[in-house]
């Protein structure tokens, strides 16, 4: 969890020299100011978008999204060729995903990780092949795990021993052999919020690789002693010993995620070390050798100037150098690698635009019980358009954009029009003391995680996305959604 939010500013937060200036660790290249001040997306204004697309809207820019997957593809190949490995990049969906996005991910040299039937459906109509595919989830469905099998996905990621069991029953059953992952989890906690950490024990993804553990796979002690389980044994272990017995299924490896939104390296370090390690124990006590290792994506992007994003190559170099060492050390040569990039490559292509509302100032009693001001700016969206705010007290920058931010910034707060005090865009910023309503407000790195958890809380309707690009002119390639959209689900009274 984060720190206990200040009152009026946090630290980090600086008074803005120059508002019109674009924080480069924040705003991709594809947004620029003009020379009027206005914000441009590709090289179209702003206030265009607006007049044809209205607000809230949801602006992604696809040329940064596919110079950030060519990026990433790019360094994690160089990176692990320098070692004599093989690598294979999955976007990973469930951060921002529509038809052409996905496309656009596969064009891209890209595979695709899908979270669920609805995602794997979507990658389906985008035409992207099955072997590019990859079903992830903790609680897949029968239903799931048929259409994966049918449509030939690339792999499976089981996350528990029932799991596996079902597979290999369903696999069976339709006279196939399923490609396979077990998911661990190597106990390690990554410096993220709670809620996004994926890799400690106690949550709800993935297998156990400590000690003692097996007896909590649900296995009888007759059925762990036939596939050579003990009780000092792992729960992953007994997954492993399933999937190799089964013939209906091919076990290509072990996957992991430590989390999401995560700036320092020695998580990813520690988890690659442990899970390879874990690997090659596997190897030698089943007498195979698994082929592939997905350490999975989470790395940070630049919400707020407080944050300093690593470069694709920085990453790649690091992970490469610490696999390559790892591999030496525990005797085995190094397996197929593949990593989920997702938020990394989505979300700096995205920004939302809002239409500044009202905006009054709100009397404050400080800790000296001096009375101060602050300034509440409503806007035409929120907590609808985007929850992470209120889920994970995510911290966001935003500028005014459809003019010069210039003259006296006032320190402001953000806040959307559902009818909840928590409804808050953007908790902490400097806007113009000029700022009137009318004035359009954009919210960078937006892209990854907004559109894919709106809602119709309130009943607002949810917001188009516009893809943008210097080469061609800005379309919807999700329109906005309308009233009879939402009405047309209510069946009246039946």
């Amino acid at each position: 969890m984060g720190a206990e939010p200040a009152l009026f500013a946090p630290s980090w937060l600086t008074y803005p020299q120059q508002p019109a200036h674009l924080l480069r660790s924040i705003w991709m290249p594809s947004f620029k100011r003009a020379e009027s001040g206005e914000l441009t997306v590709d090289g179209t204004p702003v206030s265009a978008l607006v007049e044809e697309f209205q607000t809230p809207a949801y602006v992604f820019s696809e040329d940064t999204f596919r110079a950030r997957a060519t990026e990433f593809r790019s360094a994690f190949e160089t990176a692990f060729a320098a070692h004599g490995a093989e690598v294979s990049v999955y976007y990973a969906g469930k951060s921002f995903l529509t038809t052409a996005v996905a496309k656009w991910a596969e064009d891209e040299g890209l595979y695709l990780d899908t979270a669920s039937g609805g995602e794997l459906a979507l990658a389906q109509r985008a035409g992207v092949p099955g072997e590019r595919i990859a079903l992830h989830g903790n609680n897949k469905s029968v239903a799931e795990i048929r259409r994966a099998l049918d449509y030939g996905v690339g792999r499976i990621v089981a996350d528990s021993v029932p799991e596996v069991q079902i597979i290999a029953s369903i696999a069976a059953e339709m006279g196939l052999v399923a490609p396979v992952m077990l998911r661990v989890t190597p106990g390690v906690h990554a410096s993220t919020h709670d809620f996004i950490a994926t890799a400690h024990e106690d949550q709800k993804f993935g297998q156990s690789m400590a000690a003692g553990t097996a007896p909590l796979a649900g296995l009888t002690v007759v059925e762990l002693n036939e596939l050579g389980i003990t009780a000092e044994d792992a729960y992953a272990t007994v997954a492993v010993a399933l999937a190799h017995r089964s013939e209906s299924i091919d076990l290509r490896g072990l996957h992991c995620h430590i989390g999401s939104q995560i700036f320092e390296a020695d998580g990813f370090g520690a988890a690659a070390q442990k899970v390879l390690t874990y690997m090659q124990q596997l190897n030698e006590r089943f007498g195979f050798v698994l082929p592939e290792i997905d350490l999975g994506g989470g790395y940070g992007i630049g919400y707020t100037e407080q944050d300093a994003p690593r470069g694709s190559a920085e990453i790649a170099t690091e992970l490469a150098d610490m696999v390559s060492k790892t591999c030496a050390n525990v005797g085995m040569a190094i397996p197929h690698l593949s990593f989920e990039p997702g938020r990394s490559i989505s979300g700096p292509s995205g920004i939302t635009l809002y239409t500044v509302g009202t905006i009054k100032n709100v009397a404050i009693e400080d800790e000296n019980g001096d009375t101060r001001v602050r300034r509440y700016v409503s806007v035409d969206g929120g907590m609808s358009d985007n929850p992470r705010p209120v889920l994970y007290e995510s911290d966001y920058a935003v500028t005014l954009a459809n003019r010069e931010p210039a003259g006296e910034q006032i320190l402001s707060r953000v806040v959307g029009k559902h009818c909840e005090s928590g409804d808050i865009v953007i908790r902490y910023c400097y806007l113009p003391a000029d700022l009137a309503a009318g004035d359009i407000l954009a919210v960078p790195g937006t892209g990854a995680y907004n559109h894919v958890m709106s809602s119709n809380y309130n009943y607002l309707t949810r917001p188009p996305v516009i893809a943008t690009s210097g080469a061609k002119a800005p379309r919807a390639i999700v329109r906005r959604e309308t009233e009879e959209d939402m009405l047309a689900r209510d069946l009246g009274l039946v």
